[in-house]
């Protein structure tokens, strides 16, 4: 295998096994309930948290995790497709492989949530996969900065 090739590879590789991730987080196994069942005890031994004081940050550690997770999605697939479309110019980062890596998280956002409106301990909402596309944008953006220091 041509060493481009094998680039192209390693790159998608990548990107799928990230997917599988998301999809398995999208399981009833780490619904809400599941995670608090892990992060309570955990949290209250480290810092004493009461219950109710557990809650709000139960829900800023899961979209935290949406935040990295669909950060890291993006520049995953922006890596694939530069492997795979790549520039005549050997430019490091271009708006179409930007574009179609946050249209690719928004995809994978939708049917995410849409996966998880039919488990009964979980819920799929818009707002959702509005936090997803932004870490997606987000990880682009800051892509583009790291490219534009170079």
């Amino acid at each position: 295998m041509s060493s481009d090739r094998h680039e192209v590879l390693k790159a998608w590789i990548a990107a799928i096994l990230w997917l599988i991730v998301i999809a398995i987080e999208s399981t009833k196994y780490l619904s809400a309930s599941n995670t608090s069942r892990v992060l309570y005890p955990i949290l209250h031994f480290l810092f004493g948290l009461s219950w109710e004081q557990f809650e709000p940050w139960h829900f800023l550690l899961r979209k935290a995790g949406h935040v990295f997770g669909y950060g890291l999605l993006s520049i995953l697939l922006f890596r694939a497709w530069r492997e795979t479309l790549p520039s005549v110019r050997g430019a490091r980062w271009t708006w179409r492989w930007a574009s179609i890596a946050v249209f690719g998280t928004a995809l994978v956002a939708s049917l995410d949530e849409w996966h998880q409106s039919y488990i009964p301990s979980r819920t799929g909402t818009v707002r959702d996969v509005i936090l997803d596309t932004c870490a997606g944008i987000a990880a682009q953006i800051l892509l583009w900065l790291v490219s534009a220091q170079r």
